[in-house]
């Protein structure tokens, strides 16, 4: 008797550790999604020509990474001045992923490492906002 009890037990234990490791259908949706990353950049010198080169150089390091389905960069538009326009920044980058799998692998790609080496001498801050996008 007390054998059964503890197969029992022990196939009880196995099987929640298994369930437990396995991933859960909300994190697996999640993964499948595309992600939008977004990157708002403050400048120490927000002049237009250091503007441009950091777009310039967004356009050239950040595009066309694996799994990427869409890339924007550009800078703030001055003339947009409404009560909810948050304008304490410069220039904008724009992308979307196919899912996390993408990011995860640009987050660590070698032209993107050399995007920030080059560029973040100038950075003031930075400020991500990443979404699961339809």
């Amino acid at each position: 008797m007390k054998k059964a009890i503890v197969a029992v037990l022990l196939t009880a234990g196995l099987f929640l550790g298994m369930s437990a490791l396995s991933p859960r259908p909300q994190a697996q949706e999640k993964s499948d999604k595309q992600l939008g990353h977004m990157v708002f950049f403050a400048l120490k010198d927000n002049s237009k020509a250091e503007k441009q080169k950091l777009v310039d150089a967004c356009k050239k390091y950040l595009t066309k990474h694996p799994g990427e389905v869409y890339f924007s960069a550009g800078v703030l538009a001055e003339d947009l001045k409404r009560e909810v326009n948050v304008v304490d920044w410069d220039v904008a980058l724009h992308l979307v992923f196919k899912n996390m799998a993408a990011h995860d692998q640009y987050q660590t790609a070698p032209r993107h490492e050399e995007f920030i080496k080059e560029m973040k001498y100038n950075w003031k801050q930075v400020r991500v906002f990443d979404s699961y996008v339809d």
